[in-house]
Formats: structure tokens, C-alpha cells, sequence
């Protein structure tokens, strides 16, 4: 049984995806032949038609991941925040293959991954921490919700017909107030998700900075700000408007009440991402977007 064997590895696949689930077999098999064991979730396994000495696990907690060395995902971007989610809780590295379309958590393609086997039983991976940002809702000055992010926590409005209307904060001083469609407060990782779309700049990861995006807005001074990391963003919504909503990562959602204040900070608790490669991240900017480089000669002596 896999939990006897000296070294574990967590998978989280999107078992409905058929190349996941192809995927998912060719990984398990190559760990299992290369004597490392493999961990998954037990409503996951019939699915993923995983071999019988593949240990199951039946909840899907943070304490599932113990004793694993890696948490590999593969998937598209929803299931690679999914996995954040458990490599956040668990302080365990995610290692992240791309099977969607663009996938900038993923640090390898479905082609790779004899590659990814590989580095994995030679562990020839490089560990480093992404920044995340917590999230706290307060109403009358009472907190009603808490929450983190990888990407971004965006403010929304909640229906088509009307505009948000909020006031911007940073650092305990106001900066301007506008109806818009929504607010998004990213990391520099989530500089190529959400905030991209809405207009944003790309900000290298390395860079420690948060990002306040509006997203439609209607006024003339409405430009994307990037601040300090130690910086706290706020966005106060007025009191008589309707209800708001609160993205994270586009994956947990909470309604914000007329009113209610939502603070960004930088988060407590980094993110771990597993890297196979030593390649810029310009490099992978321009492979995700097939940027146009032809004719570049590179700089001369």
C-alpha cells in the first residue's frame, strides 16, 4: 500500500475532463512503477480508474495531505486554485499541469508529463512561495467574513441593472469614489487573471506589490493602482445602494450587505508552487498569450 512507501504524493485531477483522467493514470502509473506512492480522494478514484494500492482518503482536508511531499494538480485554471486551496492549508508544494487554455499556475503542459514523473522521483523541482492576500468584510464595524486569495478578491455587483457605487481606501485615506461594475484586488500573481481582463498591468511575481483594478467604471480617474505590499486596500460600498458580491478567486462567494467595507491585506499564508523550469517568467508570458516576437534581434556587444 502506497501510505507503507518511504515518499507520497497527493493527486487532484478534474475528473470531468477525459485527458484528466488520462493523464491522471499515466502519472499514477509512473510514480507507482518508480516505488513512490499515491494519495487521492476516495470519490475521485472510481473515476480516475486508479490501481488498488493507490491510497484513499475519504475528506477532502487539509490533514489529507500529511506526509505528502507534493500535491500535483491537473487541470485547467479552476482546478489548479482548487488545489491552492489545499496546498495553502497544508503547507505542501502543488506542482500544477495545464489542461485548459491558458494556465499560468501550471508549471508544466499535458505533454509533459513523463517530464513531471520524472523530476518528481528525482526530485529535480524547485520550491518557491506566492503571495496571497486576506480578505475581511466588516459591516457597522462588526466583521462578518473572512477570507484569502491566490489571484484576486473582487467586489462585484450582484445584478446587471445597477452600478456599484464605492469609495477606494488605501492605507486609512480615501482616493476616489465611482459607479462601476466591480473592484478587483490582486496579487501579482493574479496580475494575468482577472485583473488582466479588466484592464490591468501584468506584474512580474517576483514583485511583491497588490493591484486595485476597476472594472468599468464611470469616472475619468479610474486607473488600475498598484501599491506597497504592506499597503491595505479597502473598498466601501455606500449605504443605499443594492447588495454587492464578494469573489475569491472566483471560487467562494459572500454577499456584501449595503455599506459593507472590505479590506485587502497581504496574506498571512504564502502558497507553495513546485518549478521544473528556470525559465523567465517573460518567457512564459509570451508563450500563454502567443505574444508576436518575430524580429527581435536580442541586444547587442
Amino acid at each position: 500500500m502506497s501510505q507503507n512507501r518511504a515518499r507520497t504524493v497527493f493527486l487532484l485531477a478534474h475528473t470531468g475532463r477525459p485527458a484528466a483522467i488520462r493523464s491522471a493514470e499515466l502519472v499514477v502509473k509512473g510514480l507507482l512503477r518508480e516505488g513512490i506512492g499515491v494519495r487521492v480522494l476516495e470519490y475521485e478514484a472510481s473515476d480516475l480508474h486508479v490501481p488498488d494500492d493507490v491510497e484513499l482518503v475519504a475528506e477532502a482536508t487539509p490533514q489529507c495531505l500529511e506526509g505528502c511531499e507534493l500535491l500535483i494538480v491537473l487541470g485547467g485554471d479552476g482546478t489548479l486554485l482548487r488545489g491552492a486551496e489545499f496546498a495553502r492549508a497544508s503547507g505542501v508544494p502543488m506542482l500544477g499541469v495545464n489542461l485548459g487554455s491558458v494556465g499560468f499556475l501550471a508549471e508544466a503542459e499535458r505533454d509533459d508529463l513523463d517530464k513531471v514523473v520524472d523530476r518528481v522521483v528525482t526530485r529535480a523541482y524547485e520550491v518557491e512561495e506566492r503571495m496571497t492576500v486576506d480578505v475581511v468584510v466588516h459591516r457597522n464595524g462588526d466583521i462578518v467574513h473572512t477570507d484569502w486569495a491566490l489571484n484576486e478578491a473582487a467586489v462585484q455587483k450582484a445584478g446587471a441593472e445597477k452600478l456599484l457605487e464605492v469609495v477606494l481606501e488605501i492605507d486609512g485615506r480615501p482616493v476616489t469614489g465611482f459607479g462601476c461594475d466591480g473592484i478587483v484586488l490582486s496579487t501579482p500573481t493574479g496580475s494575468t487573471a482577472y485583473a488582466f481582463s479588466a484592464g490591468g498591468p501584468v506584474v512580474w511575481p517576483e514583485v511583491e506589490a497588490l493591484l486595485m483594478v476597476p472594472i468599468s467604471a464611470h469616472a475619468l480617474f479610474a486607473k488600475p493602482l498598484v501599491t506597497s505590499p504592506n499597503s491595505v486596500l479597502a473598498v466601501e460600498l455606500l449605504p443605499h445602494i443594492p447588495p454587492g458580491v464578494l469573489w475569491c478567486d472566483g471560487r467562494r462567494t459572500f454577499e456584501l450587505p449595503p455599506g459593507a467595507r472590505v479590506e485587502v491585506r497581504r496574506g498571512a499564508v504564502p502558497v507553495r508552487l513546485a518549478r521544473l523550469h528556470h525559465a523567465s517568467f517573460t518567457d512564459r508570458l509570451v508563450a500563454k498569450f502567443a505574444l508576436p516576437v518575430a524580429g527581435w534581434r536580442g541586444a547587442r556587444s
